[in-house]
């Protein structure tokens, strides 16, 4: 199966998800959280340093638990931003 590439836009959306990820963590290693939201620290190391910039919902769901963050501010945060007009 092959992926399509990324958008420009998608890339960035995943930066901002993994700032906010690794802003979130704070202090608490990478393996820690990642225990905590049922991943393996792989996938989070990928997530916040936008190598997975579109990782499934529920895997940003119990990441979002683990670091105290509600969904709504997730999608708040990594909503497309608007175009310059």
């Amino acid at each position: 199966m092959v992926r399509t590439p990324l958008t420009p836009e998608e890339r960035e959306r995943g930066e901002r998800l993994g700032g906010l990820l690794r802003t979130a963590r704070g202090g608490r290693s990478m393996a820690e959280v990642a225990s905590v939201a049922g991943i393996s620290a792989e996938t989070l190391r990928k997530i916040e340093t936008g190598r997975a910039p579109t990782p499934a919902f529920f895997t940003v769901a119990a990441l979002a638990s683990a670091l105290g963050l509600s969904l709504d501010d997730l999608a708040g945060h990594c909503a497309p931003l608007p175009l310059a007009g």
